[in-house]
């Protein structure tokens, strides 16, 4: 029997209770989303007829989850990966999104093509949060989560620069370990009054997410805002209402 070919996409998996069904790669076979493009793309404060740019979009999850609660938007999402791209342009096809979002194969340390492709209402992007050297988890999931030739400061000017001035925001999911970086990186490429929005497992225990938006030519201290509770303690352990609401019923998250 002919072994399974680990670059094949799997069968359709949901998001946002079926609103969202897409084709990612096989378990083991490349890195697959879970709740953080959800959250990512309920925290992106997207209107009707609005350009977004999403970069290092994967399979499409987070894009496809945005477009799923804001109908009418114009997206261009970017990705390194020829198989991934190809597959986002796939998943979107298959939403019925064809025409409304462009795929682009491209590098997010070239901060020209965000110029160039820009400018837009909204950038965000799940990028890849631990510095080279930490030990990697495997091949395929390291691309994904693991800095790679672009920095955590690349990420931050690439969104920067595609956006329109004095009002575009941008966007970043993070483990909270990492939230000061981003911070900093989102400051240095000219996006300021940062919200931070974090994501506690249960409540009493320590954010392992947390959210960032900025604008562009924005000014102020950041914000630091109640946070969203994932789950329910023991012995029960489902999501929260409020979670339940993001992550199925697609309500965006306000971070003012």
């Amino acid at each position: 029997m002919r072994p399974p070919d680990a670059a094949a996409p799997s069968a359709a998996d949901a998001l946002l209770g079926g609103r969202v069904r897409l084709r990612q790669p096989p378990r083991g076979g490349g890195f697959r989303a879970a709740i953080d493009p959800v959250l990512l793309a309920a925290a992106v404060p997207a209107r009707p007829g609005e350009r977004v740019l999403e970069a290092g979009c994967g399979s499409g999850a987070a894009f496809l989850c945005l477009a799923a609660r804001v109908s009418g938007l114009s997206i261009v999402a970017v990705e390194r990966d020829p198989a991934l791209a190809a597959l986002a342009r796939e998943n979107a096809a298959a939403a019925g999104l064809a025409g409304q979002v462009a795929v682009v194969e491209g590098d997010v340390a070239d901060p020209a093509l965000a110029r160039r492709l820009g400018p837009f209402d909204h950038a965000f992007a799940n990028p890849p949060f631990w510095p080279a050297g930490t030990p990697p988890p495997g091949a395929a999931r390291q691309a994904a989560t693991h800095e790679s030739g672009a920095t955590l400061e690349d990420w931050a000017r690439f969104l920067a620069a595609a956006l329109r001035p004095r009002r575009g925001t941008a966007s970043l999911i993070l483990p909270a370990a990492r939230f000061d970086a981003g911070v900093a990186a989102l400051r240095a490429a000219g996006c300021g009054a940062v919200a931070l929005l974090p994501f506690w497992p249960r409540a009493g225990e320590p954010a392992k997410r947390v959210l960032l938006r900025a604008v562009r030519g924005g000014r102020g201290p950041a914000r630091v805002l109640p946070g969203l509770t994932l789950h329910e303690p023991p012995p029960g352990g489902g999501y929260t209402a409020a979670a339940q609401a993001v992550l199925r019923d697609a309500a965006p998250l306000d971070l003012g």
